[in-house]
């Protein structure tokens, strides 16, 4: 019966010792991480005035039903069900679909950077991300990609909190839209009866 081989422990004393030469870079990277994670979880939460208008319920009924379906993607789910049921509007529906495609695009981004093991060089930098996902290639699992933090993948952050930011500035001036989507469906004549 073999015994699984476990990597060799880190010397900790010696990395943090040697860290303190890189404390820029890391605080660098540490806060880019931060500051995905906040922007992603600030538009996560939008969904809730997203949910109020749909259900037509108050903020803390919509913040209930949110909190209540324990994954983003349930959230999203109901979501675009309740458009697809809610929304006669066209252009409206089509507007939730695009911005709802944008987060989903961001939260792949923000899964990769939240969801990740990082490796520390022996001079206590962040030189690799190990993302913590089985995949599968020609019938073989492989226990997370490696992947390099250069300035391509600090770039890919930076691009994602400019996307995030952007996106809940959109999400805000939707709102308005949605509402009153959703109030021209309940007339007489919005969905071709008299």
């Amino acid at each position: 019966m073999g015994t699984a081989q476990l990597p060799p422990v880190p010397d900790f004393e010696a990395i943090e010792h040697k860290a303190q030469a890189n404390v820029e870079r890391q605080t660098a990277i540490l806060t880019l991480i931060g500051n995905l994670v906040l922007s992603w979880s600030n538009n996560e939460s939008m969904f809730i005035y997203v949910l109020m208008v749909l259900l037509e319920v108050d903020e803390v009924t919509a913040a209930v039903v949110f909190t209540t379906l324990n994954t983003t993607r349930a959230r999203i789910d109901l979501v675009q069900r309740l458009a697809a049921i809610k929304l006669a509007d066209r252009a409206a529906a089509q507007k939730l679909e695009k911005i709802v495609k944008r987060f989903n695009d961001l939260t792949r981004i923000r899964n990769e950077f939240n969801h990740s093991m990082y490796a520390l060089n022996e001079a206590g930098e962040i030189t690799h991300m190990n993302l913590i996902k089985v995949q599968e290639n020609k019938g073989r699992l492989k226990f997370g990609e490696r992947i390099e933090m250069d300035q391509a993948r600090i770039d890919k952050m930076l691009a994602a909190i400019r996307d995030l930011k952007k996106l809940n500035r959109e999400i805000w001036g939707f709102l308005p839209q949605l509402r009153e989507a959703v109030e021209a469906a309940k007339r007489p004549d919005a969905r071709g009866s008299a």
